[in-house]
């Protein structure tokens, strides 16, 4: 009996700790969105509110991994448990670093704003990259909630869409830049949005990678193992 109570212990322990973390999730999400929306419209006000609301952010990272290392401390899950445990530090890390990211976009409208820079349409230049990102992060967050490792293995495909934007944004920006000098202070600006929409994206693809160890226990991180899958039910 002791047995069985520590482990629904356990068992709500965990649970409250995914609940958190996927409200960190959701407010990473809105920051990234509320950003994109800030570089679009120039809104100083939404950038600085974007900046401030970092700290919650920021705030939930540190509780959440107090309450994780309590949990190995107290209930020293092993084998599955532990990984999932492990695991879920690493999606804390990754979301408080599109917090970060999106702060960056953040203080890039601002920048732009207060210095009145035109010269190129910057909002029109990260729009798709944008959406595909925060697509990627929403069914990132999705397939954790509910730890559905075939939607990981589709999202962690999605990554090379938003890498390969990415480039093309550059080419062109660094083509502006070329034939425009004027361009130059808002290309960069954009340049370094679109990096840190990119590195959105990376973040999203290390949450879905992590999905995959959860529930397959595979470490699947520098491998083209999503790939392969996808491959495998293609020709299937």
């Amino acid at each position: 009996m002791t047995g069985e109570h520590s482990s629904k212990q356990y068992d709500m322990d965990l649970e409250t700790i995914r609940s958190k973390v996927l409200l960190m999730g959701g407010l990473v999400e809105s920051q990234f969105q509320d950003a994109v929306s800030a570089f679009r419209s120039g809104n100083v006000a939404q950038a600085d509110q974007i900046i401030k609301a970092d700290e919650n952010v920021n705030n939930l990272e540190v509780s959440l991994d107090d309450a994780c290392s309590h949990l190995i401390v107290k209930r020293q899950p092993a084998a599955n448990d532990l990984r999932t445990v492990m695991a879920t530090i690493k999606v804390i890390t990754d979301l408080e670093r599109v917090g970060d990211e999106s702060t960056k976009i953040a203080r890039a409208a601002k920048s732009i704003s207060e210095r009145g820079v035109t010269a190129i349409n910057h909002y029109e230049t990260i729009r798709v990259m944008a959406a595909s990102a925060g697509n990627m992060l929403h069914d990132a967050l999705d397939a954790f909630a509910r730890l559905d490792g075939k939607q990981a293995i589709k999202l962690i495909a999605q990554d090379e869409a938003v890498d390969h934007e990415f480039r093309s944004i550059m080419r062109a920006l660094i083509t502006f830049m070329m034939e425009d000098p004027r361009t130059i202070s808002g290309a960069l600006d954009t340049l370094w949005v679109a990096k840190a929409i990119e590195r959105i994206g990376d973040h999203a693809k290390n949450i879905a990678e992590y999905v995959i160890y959860i529930v397959e226990g595979k470490d699947i991180r520098h491998t083209d193992y999503a790939v392969s899958r996808l491959d495998e039910r293609t020709a299937s």
